[in-house]
């Protein structure tokens, strides 16, 4: 037993289009974000000496700014995907469900 609601709302083509849109938004910042980790994980790894080397005359090495980059780089993503959720995504929540309660 199926409400007929949500079978209105699954055959809406807006619905099929956020959820599409949605899906490869999120797949997409996803991706981006494991390449950016794993890339400094694989630095460290692979490269510590690239890593270790100081930043002029001071004790601060080049895998500060670049961990710092990688924290910066999540929030940023985190951002985008929240401004597009709260203006794209939840608009067309709002259309889908305006259209199926009619």
């Amino acid at each position: 037993m199926t409400d007929p609601m949500v079978e209105r709302i699954q055959r809406n083509p807006k619905y099929l289009q956020l959820k599409s849109t949605r899906g490869r938004y999120g797949w997409t910042l996803a991706i981006l974000m494991l390449i950016v980790y794993y890339g400094y994980i694989a630095l460290i790894a692979f490269d510590k000496e690239f890593l270790a080397k100081p930043m002029g005359a001071g004790v601060t090495t080049i895998g500060i700014p670049i961990g710092m980059a990688v924290i910066v780089f999540s929030i940023v993503i985190t951002g985008l995907y929240v401004r597009r959720a709260n203006s794209e995504f939840d608009a067309l929540t709002r259309e889908i469900i305006e259209e199926a309660t009619q």
